[in-house]
């Protein structure tokens, strides 16, 4: 065996242990700047809120709407006090359920919060199905950077309850709309760090479908009579021109982002639906997802003309570009419950989680820092060529910019490839 073998073989005994862990928290040494932790120790709890007298779609007829009232946990991380110690794990269930992981974040369980200032607060909806902790690795790192962020798992859409779609349909921006509500209201040290006034959403897939809703982009007429659709036409809730879509349109709700959101490839809008939204949005997709179909993410970007958005695309990435964590490890064997490996809920076939992961908290970081903390810094990051192959990198020997710089802010040279970001005004 040659000393580069042995090398090689030692490197990969060593690094097995890491791989095991199933990090939520790794940022790369190529990751853009503001991928990076934030100055605060992070903090999480688990917390249940019930909704009472809300449509029990699973229990309900063409005859009659049953009711209930509508649990959902969710996972909050916030600014720790100072001198918290990092570190702690979670258990989650893997997308097939009857699979527990453990994974390994920030986060230290139940630490007592950071006093003496109020944070922003950041609402994140999973897909179908998904869970709490699909973007945990973003719940982390937002919180690190002076955020309160409430991760929901959406009743009848988890990995352990999936249950019928019409329930997701009706109750995903009920749901969000309803966690704020809950955050507004709660008790104690961390209800008094969190500034509720100040919003904003992230939703993936049906989460980003949810958030359109909730953000003023009311359904076509008629979807409520679609087979999908909950019983008794309940999905007129959140169709445009109701008084209960226009009753979900919040004025906390500052900014939005919605990756690879549902929905307009199925036509749930129609062109004046989507001009209803009226929050700042930035979405994410990639260029070839087949799930949520990227032509119709595009027709979202351009007829949301009700408000100032943006498009990150992630070229050759599919619906799983931009949100999940990386698969935990024991995602990589055949699931005998799904007839594939978990692995391909979570991962692109051209991508690497990480590396997608660290592009959304960049501009996560720099889109929710303009619009929820006025922080004009940070527009800069958001003010690019449209295709990030075309940016010129071109600086002085000590690293002094020159005059015909163009490559993207944040990102170190040689690393910004392979993506596009548009931008539209209000009106465009």
């Amino acid at each position: 065996m040659t000393r580069m073998m042995r090398a090689a073989l030692v490197s990969l005994t060593m690094a097995t242990p890491v791989l095991a862990e199933n990090r939520i928290d790794q940022i790369r040494p190529d990751a853009p700047e503001l991928a990076a932790h934030g100055d605060h120790v992070v903090g999480v709890t688990t917390r249940t809120f019930s909704n009472p007298d809300q449509i029990d779609v699973l229990n309900s007829t063409a005859d009659a709407l049953a009711t209930y009232s509508r649990d959902l946990t969710v996972e909050i991380w916030y600014p720790a006090a100072e001198g918290t110690t990092p570190g702690g794990t979670y258990t989650a269930p893997l997308r097939d359920p009857s699979v527990q992981v453990t994974l390994h974040g920030q986060a230290a369980r139940d630490a007592d919060p950071a006093s003496g200032e109020t944070f922003p607060l950041v609402v994140i909806s999973h897909g179908y199905p998904g869970n709490r902790f699909l973007l945990s690795h973003l719940g982390e790192n937002l919180a690190s950077k002076g955020y309160v962020v409430a991760s929901i798992d959406h009743t009848d859409s988890t990995y352990s309850d999936q249950a019928a779609f019409g329930s997701t349909l009706l109750n995903r921006p009920i749901d969000q709309k309803f966690v704020i509500d809950s955050m507004a209201a709660l008790d104690g040290p961390i209800g008094s760090i969190t500034d509720a006034n100040t919003t904003g959403v992230i939703g993936y897939s049906m989460g980003g479908y949810g958030a359109l809703i909730f953000g003023g982009a009311g359904l076509v007429a008629g979807v409520e009579g679609s087979p999908f659709a909950p019983p008794k036409g309940a999905l007129i809730h959140n169709v445009a021109g109701t008084d209960t879509h226009e009753a979900l349109v919040d004025e906390r709700v500052k900014a939005m982002i919605a990756i690879g959101p549902w929905g307009r490839n199925y036509g749930l809008w129609d062109d004046a639906g989507l001009a209803g939204l009226r929050k700042p949005t930035m979405l994410m997709a990639g260029s070839v997802d087949d799930v949520s179909v990227y032509d119709a993410i595009r027709q979202i970007f351009t007829n949301t003309k009700g408000t100032d958005r943006h498009l990150l695309t992630f070229e050759n990435a599919n619906h799983n570009a931009a949100a999940p964590m990386a698969s935990p490890e024991e995602g990589w064997a055949i699931s005998e419950a799904l007839g594939f490996p978990a692995f391909e809920h979570y991962a692109d076939a051209v991508w690497d989680n990480t590396r997608m992961n660290n592009i959304t908290q960049h501009f996560s970081t720099a889109f929710l820092d303009l619009h929820l903390k006025a922080d004009a810094d940070k527009a800069s990051y958001l003010e690019l060529v449209p295709s990030s192959n075309d940016g010129v990198f071109s600086a002085e020997e000590d690293g002094t910019l020159k005059d015909d710089h163009t490559y993207w802010a944040g990102f170190p040279a040689r690393t910004a490839v392979g993506l596009k970001f548009e931008t539209l005004k209000k009106g465009e």
